[in-house]
């Protein structure tokens, strides 16, 4: 049986901060909750470790032909990343309750 290969997961700048200032917002509210929604995008985003193509491409991206960007959902939060031969690039994290499109296009055309 052959070994499946492991990507190491590695988070931007921006995909850092996304993450703190989610959690400081909600820490406002609730520190339990905040943690806990923590440790639930962290997880999330370190299953990409040996599955990276299980996200889909990114359908606003898509549609401006841009299909090097996946997300995988944790509702309420979208995990944008992108990958190449050994290495899973977490680019942001926002809130999927929200028009993502023109943040997403400012941010991964720059």
């Amino acid at each position: 049986m052959a070994k499946r290969k492991n990507y190491k997961v590695l988070w931007s700048h921006a995909a850092s901060r996304d993450l703190e200032s989610t959690v400081e917002f909600i820490s406002r509210d609730n520190v339990t909750a905040a943690l806990q929604i923590l440790n639930k995008l962290r997880k999330k985003a370190a299953t990409l470790k040996t599955l990276p193509l299980r996200g889909r491409v990114v359908p606003e991206l898509a549609e401006v032909g841009l299909n090097l960007y996946r997300e995988i959902i944790s509702p309420p939060w979208r995990i944008v990343y992108r990958f190449s031969d050994s290495d899973v690039y977490v680019m942001m994290v926002i809130d999927g309750r929200r028009n993502a499109e023109d943040l997403l296009l400012e941010r991964l055309t720059r």
